[in-house]
């Protein structure tokens, strides 16, 4: 019941690259037709073509229809396969490999309270809890867990932080048992807002924004894998718990294998009404394949006064951040082949070079948690010297 794919017309473009890239005609072909369905379905120009030859990473803001809507896309060119690519994909997924990601894990097929066991609430979140009522909460909450966290608490009690922790935990755990069992259909309402949020009204207007879903039928597109993430992120004045349901499609061409993995973002206590990103590798001839990206989010705080400053803000560091994990990704995918090609090179350079020069970051887990988080920071920075300007000012200043 998880995968809904008349629910990820995002999806499309990238099939339809994959059945270009997986095309029997001459290589040239398949990349004349690549090019022109990234032209068609993903507004990149010829300017930006020439700039992947030259081995450039290419990112640009896609367009939207809502003000609360940020949305972003890149290419690069890549000298990997398949399976490093997804061997990457899968591991930047699933581990605590940067300072940033504060907790990490994985809800088994039959979803337990166990695999929350790591997942700490903040103490500032529990007392925010204590005077959380519908339509003013600060947690992204459903008016059922608002109620609860008002009705079952011992707010008085001296362990009330161990009980409001446990019930938290346990309330997503029902969540995400209910949403493997019936789908989109599950999706939360948030109602921490005086005007309800319906996630599931949320994610189809970002699909539906993309525009590629009359363009070609993904009959034939079946999961390879999937997955229900949750993290913990450090993010601006709050950390992030989110959990992602993240769909990977692969498929074996003459040209060799294609992936395709799609993050759909099913919970954020904080910040994010939704997110949808889609990560494309696309196989066209020879050692170099094409990583595609895109990711469209919407956001608290993108509306209202300042609002075209705000975007602006945002929409610039969406696209550094975007930049910077292509870039990262391009470096660390094709490290093992710089140092198989490099006859100098001591023994062990690709078993730590890219670690050493990251960090021990995976860049792959960015297009996940990260690439819209980033953008956010910025508005939360800038609210925050907004405040404390105001502050500042004198009474007869302001």
């Amino acid at each position: 019941m998880l995968t809904r794919v008349r629910h990820l017309p995002i999806l499309v473009v990238a099939y339809a690259l994959i059945c270009a890239a997986a095309s029997p005609a001459a290589a040239q072909t398949s990349l004349a037709e690549l090019q022109k369905l990234l032209h068609e379905k993903g507004a990149f120009e010829e300017t930006d073509f020439a700039a992947l030859q030259r081995g450039e990473t290419v990112v640009r803001l896609a367009p939207v229809g809502d003000k609360r809507e940020v949305a972003v896309s890149g290419l690069v060119t890549l000298r990997a396969n398949a399976n490093e690519f997804l061997r990457s994909y899968r591991d930047g997924l699933t581990r605590k490999s940067n300072g940033a990601v504060i907790e990490i894990g994985t809800f088994g097929t039959q979803p337990a309270l166990a695999d929350l066991e790591s997942l700490t609430l903040e103490a500032n979140d529990i007392e925010d809890l204590k005077e959380c009522v519908v339509g003013d909460c600060e947690l992204k909450l459903s008016t059922a867990m608002i109620q609860r966290f008002a009705r079952e608490i011992n707010w008085q009690a001296p362990d009330y932080a161990q009980q409001a922790s446990q019930l938290f935990k346990t309330m997503l755990l029902e969540y995400v048992k209910d949403y493997r069992s019936r789908g989109d259909a599950a999706l939360i309402e948030y109602h921490d807002k005086q005007n309800e949020v319906r996630l599931a009204d949320e994610h189809q207007a970002l699909t539906r924004a993309s525009g590629y879903l009359s363009e070609v039928s993904r009959a034939e597109m079946q999961p390879f894998e999937e997955l229900l993430i949750w993290s913990k992120i450090k993010f601006g004045l709050k950390p992030v718990i989110a959990i992602n349901h993240v769909t990977i499609y692969k498929r074996d061409r003459e040209l060799g294998p294609q992936i395709l993995a799609v993050s759909k973002q099913i919970y954020a206590n904080h910040y994010f009404n939704s997110s949808l990103g889609l990560t494309g590798f696309v196989t066209v001839a020879g050692p170099t394949s094409y990583l595609v990206y895109e990711n469209r989010s919407r956001a608290d705080g993108l509306e209202g006064p300042f609002g075209k400053l705000k975007r602006g803000i945002v929409q610039k560091k969406a696209l550094e951040g975007l930049k910077g994990i292509l870039d990262n990704s391009k470096l660390t995918l094709e490290a093992p082949m710089m140092a198989r090609q490099s006859a100098t090179a001591p023994a062990n350079v690709s078993d730590g070079w890219g670690r050493r020069l990251f960090g021990g970051i995976r860049p792959l887990l960015w297009f996940l948690i990260i690439s819209a988080l980033i953008a956010l920071l910025a508005l939360r920075t800038y609210e925050g010297r907004a405040r404390s300007g105001v502050k500042q000012l004198k009474p007869e200043q302001r």
